[in-house]
This record gives structure tokens, sequence and C-alpha cells, in this order.
């Protein structure tokens, strides 16, 4: 079903929430079917200006006509969260979702990366953490991404809109990936973090420049929020040796022949 949304009430403090910077004012669709932790969620989001709409079921998501960012407990009863994702995914290339579960282990992280979550959230969080990693997958869409890949500015000259790297063929104007023809189904962040090391192919860059890149600086869990997303795009492409490595230094996009 979907819930009433209830009274204005604020439940982290006597004021607004604060933290959401870029991600002040978006649509949010909430799928939870927790009231105890859907009601200060939307509280929360509320007191920052967001529009919300909550949902207890997966069907109910699957049947959502709007196109905000995505928040998507796992452990809904009619529809498993990760199936609830990989069919929004489809749906809608470049939608935010941020999964929210309990679910915590390293394994379970990689499906729903896998399944086309942007991040990856384990409860019980901070609305501050929440906040830091809904304006991290909100803040850039398609287009921006092309831009933040190719490091152009307005007016500047950019690279090729598609870039074919033997096997692989990154057309960032259409925000498609294939590999020996087969269109390969990637999340923006996984697409983001491979236009970054499609620019320079067979050179090393720096784990902190790819980041800064692809993700928000206040973003939490730096290190293993770059390594499970690694982790999922190598799966993805199906070929794990074409993302190096360099232990201490960065990451390289070796051949693709």
């Amino acid at each position: 079903m979907i819930a009433d949304l209830g009274p204005d009430r604020n439940p982290f403090g006597s004021g607004p929430a604060t933290g959401l910077g870029h991600a002040v004012g978006v649509k949010v669709l909430l799928v939870e079917d927790d009231r105890r932790i859907a009601e200060p969620l939307i509280d929360g989001l509320r007191s920052q200006g967001h529009s919300v709409k909550w949902v207890t079921r997966g069907a109910d998501a699957l049947t959502d006509d709007g196109d905000g960012l995505v928040l998507l407990d796992l452990g809904l009863p009619d529809i498993d969260g990760t199936d609830v994702c990989r069919a929004l995914r489809a749906a809608d290339a470049g939608r935010p979702i941020i999964v929210i579960t309990a679910r915590g282990e390293e394994d379970d992280r990689v499906q729903g990366l896998d399944a086309g979550a942007d991040d990856y959230l384990v409860k019980p969080f901070g609305f501050r953490e929440l906040a830091a990693r809904m304006r991290a997958v909100a803040r850039r869409t398609p287009a921006e991404t092309t831009e933040a890949a190719s490091g152009a500015r307005p007016g500047e000259v950019r690279p090729p809109a598609v870039r074919s790297l033997g096997r692989l063929v990154i057309d960032q104007g259409a925000h498609r990936v294939r590999v020996d023809g087969t269109e390969v189904l990637l999340t923006p962040k996984e697409f983001q973090l491979l236009a970054v090391l499609a620019e320079v192919p067979g050179q090393v860059v720096n784990r902190q420049v790819v980041f800064d890149a692809v993700w928000d600086s206040h973003t939490y869990g730096h290190t293993k929020t770059l390594d499970v997303h690694v982790a999922s795009l190598r799966r993805k492409l199906g070929h794990p040796e074409w993302i190096e490595t360099i232990r201490n230094v960065g990451l390289r996009l070796g051949p693709t022949a």
C-alpha cells in the first residue's frame, strides 16, 4: 500500500535537519515497510523541503511513475528489494537509487550495486550520513557525468562522445557501454568511474582523483565505496583484468582488445 505521510515532525532536533546541500528540494520515493524507520526519515526529509512519497511494498515502487531519488529497503514483504532495484534500474538508467538495509555483508553490498544501486547504506545510520550520500548521488545528471568524466569546462573542446577501446565501447552522449557489441547496464556511478579511467587508457589514475571525479567530497566510507564500485564494475564488464589496481597508487584501464 501507499502509506499516509502523517503530520510534519522533526525527530532530529528542534530545528530542521541539515546537510543535504545540493540535494535540497528533490523528489524522494521511500520504499520501506517499517513505520518506525520510515516516519523519522520522512520527517527529516520533509523538514528540508523534499517531496516524499512513501510506499511499503515493492509492487508499489514498480508502478511509481516518478523520476525522483529512490531510498530502497531490501527486506520488503512482497518482492525482494534487490529485484525491485534491478527493475527500477532497467526502467530508468539515470534514476538515483540508494539502498537502505540491515544487510551489511560485503556480498550483500556487491549484489545491491550489481542490481543497479548507486549507493548502499547499512542500518542503523544517522541522518547526516544519509544526507551526504543523497547529495553525492543527486548532484549529477547524465549530461553532467560526461562533463565530469572528460574534465572539460563550458566552451572547451571535449573528447569524442563515443570512445572505442578494442572490445569496449563507451558512448558518453547516450550514457551506454557495450562489450563485444552487447550493452552492459551500469549505474550512473559505475559509468562515471569507467569514463574517468577511459579518458587515459593504459595510464594509472590516482585513487583520490577518481573518487573526487565521481563522488561528493563529503561522501562517507571513501575507500570502501570506491572498492565496492570497482568490484561491481569488473563483474559487469565480464573482464576483471581490464581494470587494474596498482597498489598504493591508483587504478588503470588496461588493454581491452
